[in-house]
């Protein structure tokens, strides 16, 4: 963390934020991780800058994936992408990825019941589309602090 004024560097952005975005406190802890005399927190800003490459490439795949109606791959792909959304903090990609992992077991979108195949894919063509907007909006806001904070 920085040893400069603010003791919690997401505290300017929170109302920007709306705790809407990110799990504030899971990117805090992500943020605990850099050099307490790094202003740039480039440890961190290494990790989510990785994790946009690795959100991309998943999406495209994904998006592969369901041209092909392929459930197990999309399935495998949402489980992939929830982790690695939930190390940063990424709250409504993880959940939109939860629920593509489930319908992509043929589950109702929380893991509870079951739906066909042709609702499943219909339900996760959605919850990709949603999935990509909000990780455009995590990307913007986090390219914000990375950019200003440097």
């Amino acid at each position: 963390m920085s040893s400069g004024g603010n003791s919690d560097p997401t505290e300017q952005d929170d109302e920007f934020l709306d705790n809407d975005i990110l799990d504030l406190d899971v990117f805090n802890q992500l943020l605990s991780m850099d050099d307490a005399n790094d202003d740039e927190y480039e440890f961190s800003q290494d990790i989510v800058y990785d994790y946009f490459e690795q959100a991309k490439t998943t999406f495209a795949d994904m998006d592969k994936a369901l041209s092909a109606k392929d459930l197990a791959k999309l399935s495998t792909l949402g489980h992939f992408l929830k982790g690695s959304s939930a190390t940063i903090g990424v709250k409504k990609v993880q959940d939109a990825c939860k629920h593509i992992q489930y319908l992509g077991k043929l589950q109702g979108m929380n893991g509870e019941g079951s739906v066909d195949k042709d609702e499943a894919l219909r339900l996760i063509g959605q919850e990709l589309k949603n999935g990509k907007a909000e990780f455009k909006k995590a990307e913007e806001f986090l390219h914000f602090f990375y950019d200003s904070s440097g």
